[in-house]
């Protein structure tokens, strides 16, 4: 991925005649965020809030503002640094491995269209309501079948989809007004509240007795009522493919509308608090927590004349302003999943004139209707806030691997401070909050689980196979049907195709399983994929030498060629699609392809051997097949040196060591690696009478928090042995082998065949458990 001239990142290559216009500056940004997070919010949840935590609300809003801090500047920099329609569902994709992107994306499609239904709702009920004042609509249902807050609600989502169609110029400056007039109906709200508390001596009593009066949990539970309002920089992100200047102005568009909308909030129940004069006997949080959603109208209504009537009309701006915002972000989600084949390609389509998504906005608002007239929308919105919350996770897991894959190459406007440490405290709270709705609200996870269910059925029947066959189709395939349970893929090299099919067939013997040979025909991204057609009967013919060899072997075999223009995604998309457990590789096609080490879900080996003339097979295959194996006499068995460091990918390092050692050409020795100034850990004491059934030495060797001192402890200890081939983890102790140019160094020197093993895990797990662990050991 390269990042274009003016910031925007790689599109692919059938949507760049498809991209949007960049018409929207840092103050519609600003706006947008602003109209997503206040919504209806500060009006109807406030009031619950202080009924909750009492005047310590301000407290609980601030720290929900901190909170949100954390992932907000995950948001910043990625941002900045992929500018695209999506949002979070564009960096998973780029940063986690299949199906977390079509998931992710599927639910943020969901989450954004339930809350434009609400907000459409609510709207809906406002306006309702304030002409059923003017007795302008009766309350009883149009020819007593349909509801007029619900056609009022379809009504303004038709209305926004069209204006979302018109034109995103058109769409900020309707959001623009609308927005304008919310803030304008909050300022006045807070400046009579300020002009209230001067009339109401003793307010400072309400900040100074009782100050949790329902104790820290009902605090806790105010956060967790008022969180989700803040999480308006989801929908900011969405502009990025439509903003000028998105390395400068997403950041600053996402921090500048926090601040303001956690200001507005702290400000309002603060006048709420100090300036409403409670009944005799009462205390103002008492009063407005009678009111429930209604609380603050009711409070506003004693400092200000006609107070309610402006809250309702702050509600119906309000509302209208969150409308516009989440019609908008939709339909960009629904854009950015349609261009990459997660939906159906046709919701990619851009209008000729207007240059907005037009498909997918007006499929996102006819939802949007369908579900703001005939669902039961206060269950179907408690899901939301879980999924919101999913995402946040995934795209903050997303930004470290991101940093891994492309490094500096990423043109950043912000990169988040303590990285790596902000993204993991981001990861804590945001399934902390995940977990509390499982214990308050369980209905929340049904319904976000059965939305998730359905979209992996999706996937797995439709989504996957249109994206294969657009992005990496399979233009030749040999092989028979039958299919082993244990699957391995080995990477097709023209130059020496059969260098690493001996580790292959070694492993598939062990394994009882099969060997899938790739070849990739790369194509340049200007030209069609077609084009790659040409070269598919060539290619299918190179394997001859490669299927004699698997043959004799008697190893079940299959070849695959494909068409890309990414060699990185057809691997990819091949691990997913042919259930691949082992990918076997060369170290340096591994090594300088970390998307591939980062995303792939399959155990992989990375073998360096140029000058390989080990025979791995039992004596009787290179003799007579009908012969009984002939064991190897230990003075011809090549020396095989095993690197152990009971880290995540020791398992993999002694499942690979029995399968050579079976062959009876080797003699094992270990090397146990553990930290310096520490005990080995007990992993290795607990492999202990499995190593002894192998016959292995155990050599124990320090390591160091310096890597250069590290590589040549180990050089050092392995070169004693004079070994023939070294099998070793992807990391040893603390230091990686893929990126760490002294370890790759070491490598070098040994002269002799590596096989590098690295066990696929979801990250941090292994540490998680391993500390875990430890601790319960203690």
């Amino acid at each position: 991925m390269s990042a274009s001239a003016d910031g925007g990142q790689r599109l692919p290559a059938d949507a760049r005649g498809q991209q949007l216009v960049r018409t929207l500056g840092l103050t519609d940004i600003v706006m947008v965020g602003i109209a997503a997070m206040i919504g209806g919010a500060i009006f109807v949840l406030t009031g619950p809030a202080i009924g909750l935590a009492g005047s310590a609300v301000i407290i609980a809003l601030v720290i929900n503002g901190i909170i949100t801090l954390f992932t907000a500047m995950v948001y910043a920099e990625l941002g900045s640094a992929m500018p695209e329609a999506g949002g979070g569902y564009l960096w998973i994709r780029e940063g986690l491995p299949r199906p977390n992107a079509f998931i992710s994306g599927w639910m943020a499609w969901f989450a954004h269209i339930v809350a434009g239904s609400l907000y459409a709702v609510g709207f809906g009920a406002f306006a309702h309501s304030l002409l059923q004042l003017g007795n302008l609509l009766p309350a009883e249902p149009l020819f007593g079948i349909f509801p007029y807050d619900k056609l009022i609600a379809v009504a303004s989502v038709t209305a926004f989809t069209y204006v979302n169609v018109k034109g995103t110029s058109e769409t900020g400056k309707a959001g623009n007004v609308i927005t304008l007039a919310q803030l304008g109906a909050i300022v006045v709200i807070i400046g009579f509240g300020f002009w209230g508390l001067q009339n109401n001596p003793g307010w400072e009593q309400e900040f100074s007795e009782q100050l949790l009066p329902l104790g820290l949990g009902g605090m806790v539970a105010a956060m967790g009522l008022m969180f989700i309002a803040f999480e308006g920089y989801e929908v900011i992100v969405q502009t990025g493919e439509e903003v000028r200047n998105p390395k400068r102005n997403i950041p600053r568009a996402i921090f500048i509308s926090l601040a303001v909308v956690v200001s507005l909030y702290c400000l309002m129940a603060f006048v709420a608090l100090s300036a409403t004069q409670a009944p005799e006997g009462m205390q103002a949080w008492q009063f407005i927590k009678e009111g429930e959603e209604l609380g603050i109208s009711k409070a506003v209504d004693l400092f200000m004349p006609y107070g309610g009537l402006v809250v309702l009309g702050g509600g119906i701006v309000s509302t209208l302003a969150a409308l516009n915002a989440t019609t908008f972000s939709s339909a960009r989600v629904a854009l950015a999943m349609g261009r990459n084949y997660n939906l159906p390609h046709r919701l990619s389509a851009i209008h000729p004139k207007n240059r907005t998504p037009y498909v997918a906005t007006v499929v996102s608002g006819i939802i949007m209707a369908i579900m703001a007239y005939s669902l039961p929308l206060n269950d179907i919105a408690l899901a939301a806030g879980v999924i919101f919350l999913l995402l946040f996770t995934q795209v903050n897991v997303a930004v470290i691997t991101i940093r891994r894959i492309y490094g500096d190459k990423l043109d950043y406007g912000f990169k988040t401070p303590l990285f790596p440490l902000i993204p993991i405290i981001g990861i804590v709270l945001k399934l902390g909050l995940a977990l509390y709705l499982l214990v308050t609200q369980p209905l929340s996870w049904g319904i976000t689980v059965l939305w998730i269910l359905v979209g992996f059925v999706l996937y797995r029947m439709y989504t996957f196979k249109k994206e294969v066959e657009h992005y990496a189709p399979i233009v030749t395939t040999e092989g028979t049907r039958e299919r082993r349970g244990y699957r391995i893929l080995l990477l097709f090299s023209p130059e020496n195709p059969d260098r690493l099919a001996k580790y292959a067939i070694r492993f598939a013997k062990e394994a009882a399983g099969e060997v899938n040979v790739l070849r990739i025909i790369t194509v340049p991204e200007q030209t069609p994929l077609s084009a790659g057609a040409a070269f598919a009967e060539s290619a299918g013919r190179a394997f001859g030498s490669l299927e004699a060899v698997f043959e004799k072997e008697g190893v079940l075999n299959h070849y695959l060629v494909r068409i890309s223009h990414d060699a990185t995604e057809a691997m990819l998309a091949t691990i997913e699609e042919q259930k691949i457990n082992l990918l076997v590789a060369d170290l340096e096609t591994i090594r300088r392809n970390k998307k591939l080490l980062t995303l792939a879900t399959c155990d992989i080996i990375a073998i360096s051997a140029e000058d390989d003339e080990l025979v791995l097979e039992p004596e009787h295959m290179q003799v007579q097949e009908d012969l009984e194996p002939h064991p190897v006499p230990a003075q011809e068995k090549k020396n095989m040196v095993v690197i152990y460091d009971g880290g995540a990918h020791s398992n993999l390092v002694l499942k690979i060591t029995s399968w050579l050692e079976h062959a009876g050409r080797f003699k094992v020795d270990l090397v146990s690696v553990s930290k310096k100034d520490s005990e080995v850990e007990g992993s290795v004491a607990m492999k202990q009478d499995y190593l002894s059934q192998l016959g292995v030495d155990l050599t124990e060797v320090r390591m160091s928090t310096s890597v250069q001192e590290s590589a040549a402890n180990l050089f050092s200890a392995i070169d004693l042995y004079g070994p023939d081939v070294v099998l070793m983890s992807a990391s040893v102790g603390r230091h990686g082998v893929f990126d760490s140019p002294q370890m790759l160094q070491m490598i070098r020197q040994l002269h002799c065949p590596v096989i590098i093993a690295r066990d696929f895990g979801i990250p941090g797990v292994y540490r998680a458990t391993s500390l875990m662990k430890r601790m319960l050991r203690q």
